[in-house]
């Protein structure tokens, strides 16, 4: 029977997950009015996007050795105030209105998302070797729910003219509420690490996992998909604004459309993966991905655009984080493996904002999602890659590798968990 206090620490994770998933759908379902309180182009909101990627990597690049650190419960703190801070700064700036100073907070959210969730991760990690049950894949289903109530709740206040900044205010103070009843449940201590290294450890990995072929196909899966997710969070309402027509509450509803998809799939994910295996789940998800672009692109029929949504949606929510977990079984050294493909996918969230706003800003954004389109098509040709598991002997050594974890595709990195904790499932 499960602890009273782990089953509360238990259900303080899913708050954490489910907090940042309603904090990035509001700001997504607003992206419109922002845009146009703020009187920029397609491809100037690109730039100010690019805060949000900025962020997100310095979280990501910061977080393992914070919680090594200090333990999951301060990073916890202090990713989930950034996100705070990041909705009051957002909603103040487009109030004013300043482009810098929304750029700055997305800045400031990409960080929260991209140290805080790392901590999560961790933590949830600890709560699967405590229980023995498998808790890691409902926190990535909790973080999309999240955006299809933060999506609904940003869609009505949309159709009914709500100001943007005190909807994001609003959000603000939940999260802060949220953050002060959650918190408590975390135990401090979590994550942290006082062995030292080995000597040269790491040090001689790199070469030769980038000289790893079927490791570098993996990365390309990873990159087609980061895109895939990427590009609707940061795009799809404007693109059905724009490009089909739709007023901004439609879009937003568009857009929730998209997140429960992911919602559904990354719940269901565990079932397809047991039954058809990695490779096939990957090459059926970015098929789907596939025709659900192609629909949205080349289709005039805004309700068949619309419908199509979906079936982008399904196919981006299971690719990133399976192949992150095949690159974690792909041979020695896990955490050089999932480091570098983690790594691959985050160019796909740095340049890919300011990118599709360059191209949109030219050819409009249908247009732009043309290369998105490319992308997810040539996944569907190297999703064999994540499919294969190394010889007993690889697996073997990787066993004996520090355990890690991978996170999913809004903030995938590693970290290492202390040498006692049991290696969690993959994640969906």
């Amino acid at each position: 029977m499960i602890d009273r206090a782990v089953r509360r620490r238990r259900q303080a994770l899913f708050l954490f997950f489910f907090l940042p998933g309603i904090a990035m759908s509001s700001w997504v379902t607003r992206t419109p009015d922002v845009r146009d309180q703020l009187g920029v182009s397609t491809g100037e909101m690109g730039m100010i996007l690019f805060g949000l990627s900025v962020g997100s990597m310095a979280g990501i690049l910061c977080s393992g050795r914070l919680v090594s650190r200090f333990g999951t419960r301060p990073v916890i703190a202090l990713g989930t105030g950034l996100i705070i801070a990041s909705m009051a700064v957002i909603g103040a700036g487009s109030s004013v209105p300043s482009a810098p100073m929304v750029a700055v907070g997305l800045c400031l959210f990409g960080a929260g998302m991209g140290g805080g969730e790392v901590a999560v991760n961790v933590d949830g990690a600890d709560v699967e070797r405590l229980t023995d049950t498998t808790v890691l894949p409902t926190l990535h289903g909790c973080f999309s729910l999240g955006t299809v109530v933060g999506g609904l709740a940003g869609m009505a206040a949309t159709a009914t003219g709500f100001p943007v900044t005190w909807h994001l205010a609003a959000v603000a103070a939940v999260s802060a509420g949220i953050l002060g009843y959650a918190l408590r449940a975390v135990p401090a201590g979590v994550g942290t690490s006082d062995a030292p290294r080995a000597s040269g450890t790491t040090q001689h990995t790199g070469p030769s996992v980038w000289k790893d072929h079927r490791l570098l196909l993996i990365g390309g899966v990873v990159l087609a998909m980061a895109l895939a997710e990427g590009a609707a969070n940061d795009w799809l309402p404007l693109l059905m604004v724009d490009g089909h027509g739709l007023d901004a509450a439609l879009g937003s509803l568009v857009f929730v459309g998209f997140a429960a998809a992911m919602t559904l799939g990354r719940f269901s994910g565990t079932f397809f993966l047991n039954r058809f295996g990695r490779a096939a789940v990957v090459r059926a998800s970015a098929v789907s991905g596939a025709i659900g672009l192609m629909l949205v692109i080349f289709s005039d029929s805004t309700a068949v655009a619309a419908a199509a949504v979906t079936l982008w949606g399904l196919g981006a929510a299971l690719g990133f984080p399976v192949a992150l977990s095949a690159a974690g079984d792909s041979g020695p050294d896990r955490t050089a493996r999932v480091s570098l493909v983690a790594t691959i996918g985050y160019v796909a969230f740095l340049v890919g904002p300011p990118a599709l706003g360059f191209l949109g800003d030219h050819y409009g954004l249908r247009s732009a999602m043309t290369v998105v389109l490319v992308f997810v098509v040539a996944a569907i040709g190297i999703a064999p890659a994540v499919g294969a598991r190394p010889s007993s002997t690889a697996r073997n050594d990787t066993a004996r590798d520090t355990h890690t974890f991978t996170p999913d595709a809004k903030s995938s990195t590693t970290h290492q968990i202390p040498v006692d904790s049991t290696e969690p499932p993959a994640r969906q």
